[in-house]
């Protein structure tokens, strides 16, 4: 069931399952302020964080791709980009560049000059390290969109280092987080670095 309900000064929100096809009017775009999963189009693994450090690299905090639709760990907040302000219900534009914080741990989806543990490419790890290496550029594939739309195929592009966020099903970690998938950056874009907004609580549009 979607509900619109009423959140912090009347500021209209809805709650989205992936169980409902339909988009509300006034909630088709991703806003700043809304809280959401995002799923790895090949996979259909969501991004994902927890309490469970890389053994090696920068042994920060990992991020991982993980199957499960309902996990709390999967839900991203979306926000400015570093020493940047958005309000709330701002549509992301496609080329904007936003920051993603981990709503139980508050840490930022964050990348960096370390070499990620399976595959090699460069390191992904949830940081607050209140840096631009916390910041990313929302490519829309499809260059006909002004704005980030939910279940609309994106690339999250890092800043600092211009490499896409990617997860594979070729690199899947052991104990202690079995089954999960390796996230990372690669260097060029494929089919593995495209990833779609789905549930979340949404805050409507004010553009």
């Amino acid at each position: 069931m979607k509900l619109s309900l009423l959140l912090l000064g009347l500021f209209p929100f809805v709650l989205a399952t992936k169980n409902i096809p339909e988009i509300e009017e006034g909630y088709e775009k991703v806003t700043c302020g809304s809280t959401i999963k995002i799923a790895n189009k090949a996979t259909q693994y969501r991004l994902h964080s927890h309490g469970v450090s890389y053994g090696s690299g920068s042994g920060q905090q990992s991020v991982t791709g993980f199957v499960e639709r309902d996990d709390p760990n999967s839900f991203w907040l979306v926000r400015a980009a570093h020493n940047r302000q958005c309000i709330r219900g701002q549509a992301v534009p496609c080329g904007a560049i936003i920051r993603l914080r981990h709503t139980n741990t508050k840490g930022y989806l964050h990348s960096h000059l370390h070499s990620s543990p399976l595959s090699g490419q460069q390191e992904v790890s949830c940081f607050d390290g209140n840096d631009g290496g916390d910041d990313w550029q929302v490519q829309c594939v499809d260059s006909t969109q002004e704005f980030w739309l939910r279940e609309q195929p994106i690339h999250l592009i890092h800043v600092d280092s211009n490499t896409y966020l990617t997860s594979s099903p070729q690199y899947q970690y052991g104990q202690p987080i079995p089954g999960q998938l390796e996230v990372a950056t690669a260097k060029s874009s494929s089919k593995n670095t495209q990833w779609i907004a789905q549930e979340g609580i949404y805050f409507a549009s004010t553009s």
